[in-house]
């Protein structure tokens, strides 16, 4: 699948405010049953930027292809914050009601497939599908699931990390350890670190009320951070980026939202654009009648750069020497 390059440079707090979202329908895609009324159920893990990014996306798609909420499209929309019990009861108010269901991230994806075989169930924000046993397989899963995985290019994003701070002997990696596609990242980022031949420290959180302090002593020992798309830490990055601005410790992490949040850059997907690519699967279901055991679970078309200009000038480093390299 062809990646696009996009270049975005930002200031803390603004990076996402000249946003263009990409993959627009046209009126006549919603020509085929427009006027008649769907429903979509939305589980969401948690409220952090990256995932209600792709939840705005997927309904943004929605909209231009001809369904307006309150009008032909009634949104039932729950946010489990985190909580296991809420997944579990979320799920069983969303199954067997709507036209399909949106999960967002694989908490929610592994919940509603554990209530219900039969719903057509589209995910996003979801590392592994696989391993997580939602599909069997990439390119046809054989269950009432499929949708966009949110892997990152965990290479490129430690050749950027490692271009930012050259002189770097350990690199740090902080991750929730409850999270497993925060552990399949970060031992993909352990590999590509020792690969270079600096070493790594991993600490691990169990939840927010971790991060402080397990960040601030991970900060004194090494001379960089990389940081998975984890659910937890994306929602503490501004904690993060003050130990990081306090240290002057350069962090990678996984998501452009993280980088908004108080990280200093990153390669890495549009959750927007994921949600809209996700929005488009949905709208083939409906629509053409397609079966999700037949549709490969696709991932993010775009790739972007994604610098915080504050954070890069408060660190001491020259935005415009932040590049991919080659």
């Amino acid at each position: 699948m062809k990646k696009n390059k996009h270049v975005w440079k930002t200031g803390l707090g603004l990076l996402l405010a000249g946003i263009v979202l990409a993959g627009c329908g046209t009126s006549n895609e919603a020509d085929n049953g427009k006027d008649e009324g769907i429903n979509v159920g939305i589980l969401q893990y948690m409220e952090h930027e990256s995932l209600s990014l792709a939840r705005e996306g997927f309904l943004s798609e929605f909209e231009e292809a001809g369904y307006i909420e309150d009008e032909n499209l009634t949104v039932d929309y729950q946010n489990a914050q985190g909580d296991q019990a809420n997944l579990q009861s979320m799920s069983e108010r969303l199954a067997g009601k709507n036209d399909v269901v949106l999960a967002i991230a694989t908490p929610a994806a592994q919940a509603l497939a554990n209530v219900t075989e039969e719903d057509p169930i589209l995910f996003t924000a979801v590392t592994d599908p696989v391993d997580a046993g939602l599909a069997e397989t990439m390119e046809k899963p054989n269950k009432n699931l499929t949708g966009t995985s949110d892997i990152v290019p965990i290479e490129e994003q430690i050749a950027l990390l490692l271009s930012v701070a050259p002189e770097a002997k350990t690199v740090g990696i902080i991750y929730n350890s409850s999270e497993p596609n925060s552990k399949i990242q970060a031992d993909l980022a352990e590999k590509a670190i020792k690969d270079k031949g600096v070493a790594v420290k991993i600490l691990t959180v169990t939840s927010t009320n971790d991060v402080q302090q397990v960040m601030t002593t991970l900060a004194q020992e090494v001379d960089a951070v990389y940081i998975p798309t984890d659910n937890t830490l994306a929602s503490t990055m501004p904690t993060v980026g003050e130990i990081a601005m306090e240290y002057k410790l350069p962090v990678i992490p996984g998501s452009a939202e993280m980088v908004q949040a108080g990280a200093l850059a990153t390669y890495g997907i549009n959750y927007s654009d994921l949600g809209r690519q996700t929005a488009k699967m949905a709208l083939e279901i409906i629509k053409d009648g397609k079966k999700p055991a037949n549709m490969k679970v696709e991932t993010s078309n775009n790739l972007e750069l994604v610098i915080n200009e504050d954070m890069a000038k408060a660190l001491g480093i020259d935005p415009a020497s932040i590049v991919v390299p080659e």
